[in-house]
């Protein structure tokens, strides 16, 4: 959903930092318009909401509640919210939204702040339904994983001021990889150098595109599946160098992934939905329908022998060779895409 700067009140919620305060900034940005924001803008974090020990909500709702001085309205911007994920935590703030004050426009964050140690809970349903009669947008921000994240990516894209031609947009989606929040940087980079309207090509946006970023570990998979041990050299790199990952978290996804196949070999599954049923998968039944293929392309045989390379490859992580831990696993998945030549 997206969200509209003439609303009086949005919420946005969101697990990846940098997409979510992208967003809140954008929103901002537009809620105050030609308003001076050293004058209209006011923005609370947790430490606003704290008196000795104690947290309460109500220094937000007196914000909101604070009409405009010298401007023509006032932008309020509430963070670190999920310190309020109980019922009575919120009264407050659901008895303004029975009567928001026309002139302020309030961001509600639903995000965890420094000091809240539990996980973020959900948004009271008595703070949500409070929402839902006023009609307030509820902005998601997560960028999600395989289509959903390729939609994201273009969505933003065509509400961006420069234009990327096709082989230019592959080449920045191949690059970001896994690390799609880089994107706004990107972009802001590309309108700041060429101006609005620019018509890009793959050439003039290399120089902004920084270090490659992660993969998800099922395009290392894939690659090996495919045989192409080249690209699944890069897969790994990009994974362990971007991505971060140790290499006994890299073995534990490949161990996993062979091991699916092996519980599917001679198994008798008709289908996708008995892969999954048998694996214990629920949800989507594609990652079942791939190790089902994958595993009837191998064989028992092939199979056999990729779970003795990964048993190898894990004694050497842990001591039995000199080797480090990247080249080790850059022997393993070499050796176990050529299985599937």
């Amino acid at each position: 959903m997206a969200a509209s700067s003439t609303s009086p009140v949005l919420l946005f919620q969101g697990s990846d930092e940098i997409v979510l305060g992208e967003a809140v900034r954008t929103a901002a940005h537009e809620a105050l318009g030609d308003q001076p924001a050293d004058l209209a803008l006011e923005d609370l974090d947790e430490s606003r909401y704290e008196h000795d020990g104690d947290y309460s909500i109500a220094p937000l709702v007196d914000a909101a509640q604070t009409p405009p001085f010298l401007t023509d309205r006032r932008v309020v911007i509430g963070r670190h919210l999920a310190r309020f994920s109980t019922q009575d935590s919120v009264v407050a703030l659901v008895r303004y939204l029975d009567d928001p004050l026309p002139t302020t426009t309030l961001i509600l964050v639903w995000d965890k702040g420094p000091k809240l140690t539990q996980r973020v809970g959900g948004v009271p349903k008595k703070l949500l339904d409070a929402l839902k009669a006023i009609d307030a947008p509820i902005v998601k921000t997560d960028i999600g994983t395989g289509r959903a994240a390729q939609a994201w990516l273009t969505d933003r894209l065509k509400a961006s001021s420069v234009t990327l031609d096709a082989a230019a947009k592959r080449t920045l989606s191949d690059h970001l990889g896994d690390d799609a929040n880089r994107l706004g940087g990107i972009l802001a980079a590309l309108e700041s150098s060429y101006g609005s309207g620019a018509k890009l090509t793959t050439d003039e946006i290399e120089p902004f595109l920084g270090s490659t970023g992660s993969v998800p570990p099922w395009e290392l998979t894939d690659a090996m599946a495919s045989g192409d041990i080249a690209s699944s050299l890069d897969k790994l790199r990009r994974m362990s160098q971007a991505g971060g990952r140790h290499p006994l978290a890299t073995l534990a996804t490949l161990t996993t992934h062979y091991q699916r196949m092996m519980r599917l070999d001679g198994a008798d599954v008709r289908g996708e939905k008995d892969a999954a049923l048998l694996l214990g998968m629920k949800g989507s039944t594609f990652p079942a329908k791939k190790a089902m293929q994958q595993s009837r392309t191998l064989g028992s045989e092939r199979l056999q022998s990729a779970i003795d390379l990964i048993a190898r490859a894990d004694l050497a992580l842990r001591g039995t060779t000199a080797l480090d831990g990247e080249a080790v696993l850059e022997v393993l998945v070499a050796r176990l895409a050529r299985l599937s030549r």
